[in-house]
């Protein structure tokens, strides 16, 4: 069985109080449309976050 998750595609936006609950909201209400959205730290800009689209 193959539990390797494919990414649908990345953002790049700037970091802010609100975007972790965003992206616990989606997770929570689309886990079952088999899509996880993740959120990273960009490592190359200051202040901003990479947001990727996973398909479970």
């Amino acid at each position: 069985m193959d539990d390797k998750m494919t990414v649908i595609g990345t953002h790049v936006c700037t970091a802010t109080d609100d975007l972790y609950q965003l992206v616990d909201f989606l997770n929570r209400n689309l886990k079952d449309k088999n899509v996880i959205f993740g959120l990273s730290k960009h490592q190359e800009q200051e202040g901003k976050m990479l947001l990727t689209l996973y398909r479970a």
